[in-house]
């Protein structure tokens, strides 16, 4: 979209705030608010903002920044505060001089995005998102289910199911395609899948879909929420990325080979590259000590490191669709990271996989959740980490994530995840009172 465009469609709508936004370290979409007599000011110079706020960011005595609004990303909010109409921006951060901020997660999505065009590629992802719709009573959060459905039921008409409808009509307003809305396996639990598209697209719209949901659900009195493992005994939420390569021009699909009709070298070698990384790259895909309860034998996800041709009990699976439909399936991560930076490091595992032609092991054709360990040690399948401390511990042994989050977010997202496990080390439990209690 063009600068003109957009303040043809701010005036002819009625606009009378734009919201700037961006994202933290840990995902969180932050927003300031401009009048839109500010829009153009915004648009050629970047509206200056205090970083020093922001989880991750800088210190006070560098807390002068910017917000330089991506113009393709304009999009009007569809709904509105006390009548009046808003539109958003994303925002790339700048730091005072106008350079890019190295702490700005979406600036290190593009970095991983420059290195693949140079090599050629034009990363696509797709991912699905995965939430629970929980109740609020008296203004607050219930942990209950709303319903008893299961995977695609057909649920008599309720207001989760309404609000699922509201969520793809909004999208489409805001120009993102959503291709499906279903109940999931779990009760109260739904996804959200939307179309294919460039990687840092792609990212943008998951955090836009958060907000959607969120938005929706705070207006008909429930609470949305991505929290990987709300519930013990159901299946959690994931966040499954479907990944390929195009070449420049999008006329090819790079993972396809046409001569085999099947799968091309580059894309078992990216493969490859995410195995190797796979126990490293797991600290950012799944970011929380909750994310851990999610990731245990029993419940779908996955957790042996391994890659298939259909079979949905490996890590990595593609689906056997062929020509531009060729992709791959990641199935570990959860909607509580963040985006740009598992988009990141997933697509540079991969990207280092074709540098250095990295073969992955043979693809494993049984269901993996019913092999036992003498049967998994003959395929040579690892497993993920089992809490947030063993993945941080990979992550801080893999140069390659340094390389990919740059200094400012690795030591600030070490910091954070390392006190968060701490914190959560020496809480005290519900589980553990109902334990001990007697001793």
């Amino acid at each position: 979209m063009e600068k003109s465009e957009i303040f043809e469609i701010v005036r002819k709508e009625g606009i009378r705030f734009i919201r700037l936004q961006f994202s933290d370290i840990n995902g969180t979409l932050k927003n300031v608010e401009i009048p839109v007599n500010d829009l153009e000011r915004a648009i050629d110079r970047g509206i200056m903002f205090d970083g020093s706020s922001i989880e991750g960011f800088v210190r006070i005595d560098e807390s002068d920044m910017y917000l330089k609004p991506d113009v393709s990303t304009f999009a009007i909010l569809p709904w509105t505060l006390e009548g009046q109409k808003s539109a958003r921006l994303i925002c790339d951060v700048l730091k005072a001089d106008g350079t890019p901020f190295e702490g700005d997660p979406r600036y290190r999505l593009k970095r991983v995005m420059e290195k693949a065009k140079d090599m050629g590629y034009v990363p696509h992802t797709g991912p699905e998102v995965e939430f629970f719709l929980i109740p609020r009573k008296n203004g607050k959060t219930v942990f209950e289910f709303l319903d008893v459905g299961g995977y695609f039921d057909l649920l008599p008409v309720d207001v989760a199911e309404n609000l699922r409808s509201e969520v793809a009509v909004m999208l489409e307003e805001m120009r993102i395609d959503v291709e499906a809305t279903h109940h999931e396996v779990a009760p109260s639990q739904h996804e959200v899948d939307f179309r294919y598209s460039n990687a840092l697209i792609s990212a943008d719209a998951v955090q836009t879909v958060k907000l959607v949901i969120k938005t929706l659900a705070v207006n008909n009195n429930l609470h949305a929420t991505f929290m990987p493992k709300p519930f013990f005994g159901v299946n959690g939420s994931g966040m499954h990325i479907h990944m390929s390569l195009f070449s420049r021009d999008l006329q090819k699909n790079v993972f396809y080979d046409e001569v085999k009709e099947d799968i091309s070298n580059d894309m078992r070698y990216f493969i490859g590259g995410i195995i190797k990384h796979a126990r490293a790259v797991t600290a950012i895909t799944n970011p929380t000590v909750n994310s851990y309860k999610r990731l245990v034998p029993g419940y779908e996800a996955p957790v042996n490191i391994a890659w298939s041709l259909g079979n949905r009990s490996a890590l990595i699976r593609v689906p056997m669709a062929r020509g531009m439909g060729t992709r791959l399936e990641y199935r570990a991560p959860d909607p509580s990271c963040n985006p740009y930076l598992a988009f990141a490091v997933l697509i540079a595992a991969g990207l280092d996989g074709i540098e250095n032609k990295i073969e992955p092991p043979k693809p494993v054709d049984k269901n993996i959740y019913k092999m036992d360990e003498k049967e998994r040690d003959n395929y040579d399948i690892k497993t993920l980490p089992k809490n947030l401390e063993e993945a941080l511990k990979e992550a801080e042994r893999d140069p390659l994530i340094k390389e990919v989050l740059g200094e400012h977010i690795f030591n600030k997202f070490m910091e954070l995840k390392w006190k968060e496990w701490e914190e959560f080390s020496i809480y005290v439990t519900d589980w553990e009172r109902n334990k001990y209690e007697n001793l």
